[in-house]
């Protein structure tokens, strides 16, 4: 009797710890830098000068650029809407336009900004990152610009996780 009740035990805190350690899909640096990289190109060929941050599915940054003429502040805004990107799940316009009601309390809260702008990357149906974009005149060619970047990375994000 009593080894069947060590051996309960001991399956019991062999499965406790089975989620001890966690895996999860997340953005490398090489591609975190190539999408920041087409995102900056993208708004330079509409003559815009902004900056790009892409974070992790963590809001961890992963690469930061800032174009040539872009304001040292797009940096800072760039970043909290891909933060607000990762926090919410979904692209920072969208969660604008449905949550109005908590904007004021969210811009409140360090890191975050909900302003148009911010895109989630999704890789084999896992968010693993989001890119924010500041400096174009309006959120909606701030997207656009990040958009294209990933429009144009798509095959290799969606075959990132091979």
């Amino acid at each position: 009797m009593r080894k069947l009740g060590f051996a309960v035990l001991a399956s019991v805190a062999l499965s406790a710890q089975a989620d001890d350690i966690i895996s999860s899909k997340n953005i490398g640096m090489e591609l975190a830098r190539d999408i920041a990289s087409e995102t900056v190109l993208a708004c330079r060929e509409q003559g815009y000068h902004i900056s790009a941050v892409v974070v992790d599915r963590n809001a961890l940054i992963r690469a930061a650029l800032r174009d040539d003429l872009a304001s040292r502040f797009t940096l800072e805004i760039a970043e909290r809407k891909a933060n607000m990107t990762v926090m919410a799940w979904t692209d920072s316009g969208a969660f604008r336009d449905a949550r109005a009601d908590i904007r004021q309390e969210l811009n409140h809260i360090n890191g975050l900004i909900v302003m148009e702008g911010g895109l989630k990357i999704v890789a084999g149906g896992y968010n693993i990152g989001a890119v924010g974009v500041s400096g174009a005149p309006g959120g909606d060619k701030d997207a656009a610009c990040a958009q294209a970047a990933l429009e144009k990375l798509s095959e290799r994000i969606e075959f990132a996780l091979d």
